[in-house]
């Protein structure tokens, strides 16, 4: 949202990419939703928390919208609530099930575009894109251990085609012996890129062996401030969401612009 709202302070057109779209909106009454229960210890917890960020309360403010009607909006939805008449939203998804949910749900936004493809082929064909202004949204679900490698390679071979372009990228953060993110932010460190933000959220502390402790975002090229922005808001997402308040966080540059 912080990347889409920078985008939108001007009056040009751009595009949004999504590589990894999933459904868009999810029914969090689903017997895949209900399986794991994930929200419960995430955004239902932000939306009890009281946060005091103005950006958070936007994101909330939104997701409530949903969350009411037992809905969760996907990053695909998030964009198209925050994209303009003349913003182009391109969404890629390769799963059968998934794609036909995108499609159903965007089948009536003549400014969507859904592609049943593979994200990380699709990205590097439609790039550069028209207008020559944006941002792409990697989120690919690492569940084969090939992403860690392809996607290094697919960041390249995409920037080389579009310098300008915003890359967010998520990755998950792994217990020690499986973290396979660290090895593909290094091939990132190694890469042409001017500007590289790498964002970490963790709500627990790091396993030996097992489990998921938090997220992290990889931006390229991030907007001017990008950074004071999200240092704003970081302590009190790690605050609500750190489980027996062990929430923490770390903002660092793998690469930055004289």
């Amino acid at each position: 949202m912080l990347l889409l709202e920078k985008l939108c302070a001007k009056d040009k057109a751009f595009v949004y990419i999504d590589t990894h779209a999933g459904a868009g909106i999810y029914d969090l009454t689903s017997e895949q939703a209900q399986k794991t229960a994930e929200y419960q210890t995430g955004i239902d917890i932000l939306l009890d928390a009281g946060c005091q960020s103005s950006h958070i309360k936007a994101y909330l403010k939104l997701v409530e919208q949903y969350r009411q009607h037992n809905r969760y909006p996907g990053s695909p939805e998030i964009a198209r609530r925050l994209c303009r008449k003349q913003d182009s939203l391109q969404f890629m998804e390769w799963h059968n099930n998934e794609v036909q949910q995108l499609e159903a749900n965007y089948k009536q936004q003549r400014r969507v575009h859904v592609h049943h493809r593979d994200g990380f082929e699709g990205l590097v064909a439609i790039t550069p894109p028209k207008p020559a202004r944006g941002m792409v949204l990697i989120d690919p679900s690492y569940e084969l251990e090939t992403d860690y490698q392809v996607l290094p390679d697919t960041l390249n071979k995409a920037y080389r085609r579009w310098q300008t372009g915003i890359y967010a990228i998520w990755y998950p953060l792994l217990a020690k012996q499986r973290d396979r993110s660290q090895g593909m932010l290094e091939a990132v460190s190694r890469g042409p890129y001017k500007s590289v933000l790498d964002i970490r959220l963790s709500v627990v502390p790091q396993d030996e062996q097992l489990g998921m402790h938090g997220s992290g975002m990889l931006i390229v090229n991030p907007p001017w401030q990008f950074d004071q922005h999200v240092e704003m808001l970081m302590p009190e997402l790690a605050t609500a969401l750190g489980q027996g308040g062990e929430g923490s966080y770390q903002i660092r540059w793998l690469a930055q612009q004289d």
